[in-house]
């Protein structure tokens, strides 16, 4: 939902442009990349304020503090956590707590469960990596599961030019409502604990003797049934056991170990295939191609060029490419409830077709926008460039302005006096969608 301008040539202000990218995109890469750089404070509880938009500043070294005290059940000891080799909530709070996470799945649940490999348990809609940025506040561990809440934020980019200060490349906006959190629950292995040989030297020696001889005969006793149990089964039963709120969201998948080291570097794992403490290889590479090659741009401090070389500029034809259908992507909501809005530029290499070939972010808006903007150039329709009367490849520059609706800025039709009353009496008033959203009658 915007206005698209097609630049026929670039300006000079589209070079500064996109040398300041390139610039404040590199220091920005390199913060994400920082797993002590904190995310900043959480916005202010004001009922009357709206969402709190928070500067992101890569540079700074001091580690944030934890934003809130844990609960008073995350300062109960777990016995197993006495063990030699066993996870502990400090470990946890150290790993995740004030530190720059991304949720690898994109996933848009406030609620999500994981079983104890890091896979989702369930369903949930997906988004752009630039929602799911999260700071986990507070942690509780127990013998089955990690208890985990926190707030997620959104990026917005806020493009600067080369003279301005590279170091507010983005803003990290707080797009989970007050008093309200993201809770995530991942699931543990269970750790069994194995019997000792003085146990089994016992028993064996209670089967041999004829009081066990004659209560074998007169039927198996409870605690026969319970020594019979295997790994898997005694697992059950102390899930079954445990007060439901520590039960873990997928019982029945749940494996077993008798060493607490092996359920503690599970535990790690999993962490790890949930989270990335920022833009790390493996969340690069999960990210489309347009997003690759924005940031392979930022990083190498040149200007996106596609990758096939023949490609032609605009102001190299002899007749330039042109879009020839409405060009409208949806916002969402959001962008919506956080008044994003704003410029944002993408390069499109147009084929000799009329199709859009590679899509690459020039200067992005973030909160999803860019991924409805990108799908949005590839249902479009565009007239192909010319040179020496034949359609050539050639890179087009679209310049999208996305705004948000509100009553203010609502354009009505002209209707004529006389027709204005027709029409009012026929059909109840609708809610018409400022300029930039309407579509042309």
């Amino acid at each position: 939902m915007f206005t698209a301008l097609l630049l026929a040539r670039p300006s000079a202000q589209n070079h500064r442009l996109t040398a300041a990218l390139a610039a404040t995109l590199t220091l920005s890469l390199a913060g994400f990349a920082q797993q002590q750089s904190p995310i900043p404070a959480t916005p202010s509880t004001s009922d009357s304020a709206p969402a709190s938009v928070q500067a992101q500043t890569p540079t700074s070294a001091a580690p944030a503090a934890s934003p809130t005290a844990p609960s008073a059940a995350a300062k109960v000891p777990i016995t197993e956590s006495q063990e030699p080799g066993a996870i502990t909530e400090e470990e946890i709070k150290h790993l995740l707590v004030g530190k720059s996470l991304y949720l690898r799945g994109g996933y848009l649940d406030n609620s999500l469960s994981f079983n104890e490999h890091g896979g989702l348990i369930g369903h949930s809609p997906q988004g752009s990596y630039t929602l799911n940025a999260i700071q986990i506040e507070r942690i509780h561990l127990t013998k089955h599961k990690l208890e985990l809440e926190g707030a997620r934020y959104g990026l917005h980019f806020v493009g600067q030019l080369a003279y301005e200060d590279a170091s507010t490349a983005f803003d990290r906006v707080r797009i989970t409502p007050k008093k309200k959190v993201v809770k995530i629950t991942i699931d543990r292995e269970s750790v069994i604990k194995p019997k000792k040989e003085k146990d089994l030297k016992k028993e064996k020696d209670n089967k041999k003797s004829p009081k066990a001889k004659s209560a074998s005969a007169a039927g198996p006793s409870a605690a026969d049934a319970t020594k019979e149990l295997t790994p898997t089964e005694q697992a059950q039963a102390e899930i079954a056991a445990a007060p439901a709120a520590e039960r873990p969201a997928d019982p029945k998948s749940i494996t077993t170990t008798t060493s607490p080291a092996h359920a503690a570097q599970l535990l790690r794992s999993a962490l790890d295939t949930i989270f990335a403490p920022g833009l790390d290889e493996r969340m690069m590479e999960s990210l489309p191609d347009f997003w690759k090659l924005y940031y392979q741009a930022a990083a190498a401090g040149v200007d996106y060029r596609p990758k096939d070389p023949t490609v032609l500029r605009q102001s190299a034809v002899d007749r330039k490419a042109r879009l020839i259908t409405n060009f409208e992507p949806p916002s969402n909501e959001f962008a919506q409830a956080n008044t994003v809005a704003g410029p944002a530029l993408y390069h499109a290499v147009i084929g000799p077709d009329g199709k859009p070939g590679e899509i690459a972010v020039a200067r992005p808006i973030g909160f999803g926008l860019d991924e409805n903007a990108v799908q949005s150039i590839r249902n479009a329709k565009f007239e192909p460039a010319f040179k020496d009367g034949k359609p050539v490849s050639v890179l087009l520059d679209l310049f999208v302005q996305f705004r948000i609706y509100s009553a203010r800025t609502a354009v009505a039709s002209p209707l004529d006096p006389a027709e204005k009353d027709k029409a009012t009496e026929s059909k109840p008033a609708t809610p018409q969608l400022p300029g930039p959203y309407s579509v042309p009658r």
